[in-house]
C-alpha cells in the first residue's frame, strides 16, 4: 500500500524537558522522525519547549516552535500552520495528553487534522489503566487483582478488601508520579492523597503488588493492517521494585523457555491488536510471579515507543547488529505506510552476559 498522498504536512509535538521517565530518547525519535518524513517529501512542524534539542535544530523541520507544551499553544499553531496530519507518538506522554486534550475539544476536527500512529481511541485505552484492564481480560490475558477509586474513602474501602502491601498507580501520569507501594492503612491515606494529585482525571487504581517479580519486555512493530513483528525481548535483570535506571537489562530473554516465550508473544500481539496501536514501535511489558499459575501474569501497558538505534534505551551495555532502516520503518508505519512492503532484515543479537540462576533469583 503506498502512503498516503492526501497528508502534505505532520506537526511533531515534542516532550519537553528531559525528566525521569521522558528523557533523551525522545529527542532522537523527534529528530529522527523529521529527516524521515522530510525526505518522503513532507512539511515538517515541529513543536517543542526545550531549545536545548537536536530536534528543534532549525534545519531539521520545516517550520519550528519553541513554545510552552500546553493545549492553547498547540491549538494556536495548529489554526496558523494548519497540518494534514498530528503525530503525537514520538513525545512521550506529554504528547500523548495533548493529543487527546486537542481530540476531546475538537481542535483536530474542526481543522481536519488526522492523528497518525495511534488514535485517540487507542491511546484512552492505553494510558487509562481500568480501560487496559477491561479490555485485555476481555481477550483472555491475565491481569493483576484491582479496583479503580475517586475518592479517599473509596480507597480506602478498596484496600480493605485486599491484602496488603498494595500498589497505587494514577491514570495519565509523568514519570511514574503519584505512584508507589503500601504497607498499610496509614501509608495507604498518605501516598493516596499524592496519587489523586498527581493524575489529571483523579483516578487511581489500586492494585496487588508485585514487588520481587520477573520483569521482561517486548519491543513490538505493528502496522494498521494487524501484521506484527517482535524486534526483540528484553529481561530486567532486577526484579519488579528496582528501578530500571538503578539497574541493567539484557537481551535476549535468557531464563524463559521457548513455549513460555511464545505465550508471551502471542499475548504482546493480542494486546497491540485488542488496543489497535499501528503506531510501528511500542513497548509491552510482562511481569511473572511464582505462584502465577501462569508466567506471563500481567501485561502491565502497551504504550507507543520509539526505537533507540544502534541501542535500545533499555538495554544498557547490550549492542544491537540490526538493520539501519529500522529506525526509518518505524516511523514509515506512522505515516501509514505497512510492514508487508518495508524491507525487515532478521536482527542479530551480542548477547554480553549468560545469567545462570536458580529459582530462588528467579522469584
Amino acid at each position: 500500500m503506498p502512503k498516503n498522498k492526501g497528508i502534505k504536512s505532520i506537526l511533531i509535538i515534542g516532550s519537553g524537558p528531559i525528566v525521569i521517565g521522558q528523557a533523551c530518547e525522545f529527542d532522537y525519535s523527534g529528530s529522527q522522525a523529521a529527516k524521515v518524513l522530510k525526505n518522503e517529501g513532507y512539511k515538517v512542524i515541529l513543536v517543542n519547549s526545550n531549545p536545548a534539542t537536536i530536534m528543534t535544530d532549525p534545519e531539521l523541520a520545516d517550520a519550528t516552535y519553541i513554545e510552552p507544551l500546553t493545549f492553547d499553544f498547540l491549538k494556536k499553531i495548529i489554526e496558523i500552520e494548519k497540518p494534514d496530519a498530528l503525530l503525537p507518538t514520538l513525545g512521550g506522554q506529554t504528547a500523548l495528553n495533548l493529543a487527546i486534550q486537542l481530540h476531546e475539544k475538537k481542535v483536530l476536527e474542526k481543522n481536519n487534522v488526522l492523528m497518525l500512529g495511534a488514535s485517540a481511541e487507542s491511546i484512552e485505552i492505553a494510558e487509562n489503566r481500568w480501560k487496559f484492564k477491561e479490555s485485555m481480560e476481555k481477550v483472555g490475558i491475565k491481569t493483576l487483582n484491582a479496583n479503580y477509586v475517586g475518592t479517599l474513602v473509596e480507597g480506602i474501602e478498596v484496600a480493605s478488601k485486599m491484602e496488603y502491601p498494595l500498589m497505587l498507580r494514577p491514570s495519565y501520569i509523568l514519570g511514574g508520579g503519584g505512584t508507589g507501594i503500601v504497607k498499610d492503612e496509614t501509608e495507604l491515606i498518605q501516598k493516596l492523597k499524592e496519587a489523586f494529585k498527581a493524575s489529571p482525571t483523579q483516578e487511581v487504581l489500586i492494585e496487588e503488588s508485585v514487588y520481587g517479580w520477573k520483569e521482561y519486555e517486548l519491543e513490538v512493530m505493528r502496522d494498521s493492517d494487524g501484521n506484527g513483528v517482535i524486534v526483540c525481548g528484553i529481561e530486567n535483570f532486577d526484579p519488579m521494585g528496582i528501578h530500571t535506571g538503578d539497574s541493567i537489562t539484557v537481551a535476549p530473554i535468557q531464563t524463559l523457555s521457548d513455549k513460555e516465550y511464545q505465550s508471551m508473544r502471542n499475548e504482546a500481539l493480542l494486546c497491540l491488536d485488542t488496543i489497535g496501536i499501528a503506531t510501528g514501535g511500542s513497548n509491552v511489558l510482562a511481569i511473572a510471579g511464582k505462584n502465577s499459575g501462569h508466567l506471563v501474569a500481567s501485561v502491565l501497558t502497551a504504550a507507543p515507543d520509539t526505537f533507540q538505534h544502534p541501542y535500545f534505551i533499555d538495554c544498557r551495555a547490550v549492542p544491537w547488529v540490526v538493520n539501519p532502516d529500522l529506525p526509518d520503518i518505524h516511523r514509515g508505519l506512522n505515516i501509514q505506510n505497512h510492514l508487508l512492503n518495508m524491507r525487515i532484515y532478521c536482527l542479530a543479537c551480542i548477547t554480553l552476559c549468560k545469567i545462570e540462576t536458580d529459582d530462588s533469583f528467579l522469584f
